[in-house]
């Protein structure tokens, strides 16, 4: 199945339910379990979503709980549970956090999800924000570019086509140390999330893609130029593809109050509104869809790919 490319614009959605802050989350969603989420990937995998999204956190200290909620469901196990569910749709860490765990670790947990799902897999991968997550888990938060950095290094060759994967570096050694099932893909596309500037560098250098985190339109133009004159520098010509996180969505007339940031209206208006995201360079859209319950979500996400979609490209 192909990954989001730079040929057209594609369009993918981050699981509600798994992840609960407040910034996104609606109020139905507390309630929420297990037959949600399967209804909801199994509405966006007949949609042509190009892929499910689902978040990383281990702990969250009692000082952010109030905002970001303790609800973090782990993401291997989730898109691994859902791409037993679904037929075609691709499974993204949105983004892991590998410098919690050693890369051999993360390698076995997702090449397993790899293997099983028949390829679906595209790995995301971020440095991390909370400080008291890394320290009960023994990590070093001060130097976690540094870590991300490396680990990023040492899951290529984790993730690679060999059974025996070497790595030598700074921070992790290994060696004649074996692991499989190996993935199905022969290169597992890693997508680095973040938008400050030593994210955008290491997407650029490091990565198949790029997962801005919130940049508003007006400020895409001029990331996406630096993250083209970072690889063009480094002589880099392979394609990357890059992503956006879109305002919310509603298509068509909500009846109720949606939110001032919320773009609603035709499907038409919407795609011509969201096609200024291919003019700037944007590969694939991550859209969220405002509502009221489960059933009106499956139908936004439904209204999406059969009357937006088809004006994207």
């Amino acid at each position: 199945m192909p990954v989001p490319s730079e040929e057209r614009l594609s369009y993918g959605i981050q699981l509600p339910v798994q992840s609960q802050s407040t910034i996104y989350a609606e109020p139905w969603e507390a309630a929420a379990g297990p037959d949600d989420l399967v209804e909801i990937a199994r509405a966006a995998d007949r949609s042509g979503f190009a892929y499910l999204a689902s978040c990383d956190h281990v702990a969250i200290p009692r000082r952010l709980a109030p905002a970001m909620s303790t609800i973090w469901y782990d993401p291997v196990a989730t898109l691994a549970y859902l791409a037993g569910v679904t037929e075609r749709v691709r499974l993204l860490s949105h983004v892991a956090i590998v410098g919690l765990r050693h890369p051999l670790i993360t390698a076995k947990q997702y090449a397993t999800l790899d293997h099983l799902s028949g390829g679906r897999l595209i790995l995301g991968v971020g440095a991390g924000h909370v400080q008291e997550e890394f320290e009960a888990v023994g990590a070093d938060f001060e130097r976690r570019g540094a870590v991300l950095d490396e680990s990023i290094d040492a899951l290529r060759a984790a993730l690679g086509p060999e059974e025996f994967p070497v790595h030598h570096g700074k921070l992790y050694d290994f060696e004649g140390l074996g692991q499989r099932p190996r993935p199905a893909q022969e290169r597992v596309p890693v997508w680095v999330g973040g938008s400050s500037p030593a994210a955008v560098r290491r997407a650029a250098l490091r990565g198949d893609g790029w997962l801005p985190q919130g940049d508003p339109r007006d400020r895409l133009p001029e990331q996406i130029a630096k993250l083209r004159r970072i690889r063009d520098d480094a002589g880099i010509t392979e394609p990357i593809v890059v992503g956006a996180i879109t305002e919310p969505l509603y298509v068509g007339e909500p009846g109720w109050d949606v939110g001032r940031r919320t773009l609603h209206g035709a499907p038409e208006a919407l795609a011509e509104s969201l096609r200024a995201y291919r003019a700037m360079g944007v590969h694939q859209i991550q859209v969220r869809f405002r509502s009221r319950g489960r059933g009106e979500l499956t139908d936004q996400i439904a209204a999406f790919g059969a009357d937006v979609a088809p004006h994207l490209n």
